[in-house]
């Protein structure tokens, strides 16, 4: 069955430029350091046809314990790290959480999900936009943060990339985790989202955009 959604082929795409990226790192490695592809196969477990596919990237999907073993034989560690590019996938829980929040608007205001950055490449959105009168301001939702450094850093760098940004609610799930951890580090957040909840929520019903940003539990 083809793969068809977005993340998935994306992620396709990286497998295939990261091996493609080690393939290349590896040829040049074992060709710097003398040693015949036969000897350097020996090193790693690997036969010497496995090991010049792996060079020639004829390995469609080389597996993660090949190339870090290939590696090795040539006195190198493969490393893998992730980094953000874009916005995770969103569960039933966190639509649930938006569309609680979208009956609350009064009117004119009104809400679109999932709205891209204006940034040329970049693949990261906000969950929501919430528009008045042309003036917009966005909404992140959240069902359990276990980081509020964590989400602080994500939000502010969404605000400094999107000029758009100058008010951004952080909606979170009212559970029993989020109130504990609030009241332990509510203060720490307060510079970057002034606002508390009520104050949120009374603009809200009333069609009004909030007078600054801030977190709802909701």
């Amino acid at each position: 069955m083809p793969v068809t959604n977005r993340p998935a082929v994306a992620g396709l795409d990286d497998a295939r430029r990261l091996a493609s990226s080690i393939a290349i790192e590896l040829r040049t490695a074992r060709e710097a350091a003398g040693v015949s592809q036969a000897t350097a196969a020996r090193a790693a477990g690997l036969s010497p046809a496995q090991w010049g596919r792996l060079e020639r990237q004829e390995i469609a999907r080389p597996d993660l314990v090949q190339l870090c073993r290939a590696s090795r034989a040539l006195g190198l560690r493969a490393s893998v790290k992730l980094y953000p590019v874009g916005s995770p996938v969103r569960d039933r829980a966190q639509l649930n959480l938006l569309a609680r929040l979208e009956a609350v608007l009064g009117a004119p205001l009104r809400m679109r999900r999932e709205v891209p950055l204006p940034v040329l490449g970049d693949l990261r959105a906000w969950d929501a936009i919430i528009e008045e009168d042309g003036r917009p301001f966005f909404v992140e939702g959240e069902t359990r943060v276990s980081d509020t450094q964590a989400a602080e850093r994500r939000i502010a760098l969404k605000q400094r990339d999107d000029p758009r940004a100058g008010t951004v609610i952080l909606l979170l799930t009212r559970s029993h985790h989020h109130l504990r951890l609030l009241g332990q580090e509510r203060e720490t957040l307060r510079t970057l989202l002034p606002l508390d909840g009520p104050a949120i929520l009374r603009a809200l019903r009333a069609g009004r955009r909030p007078p600054g940003s801030g977190i709802l539990l909701h």
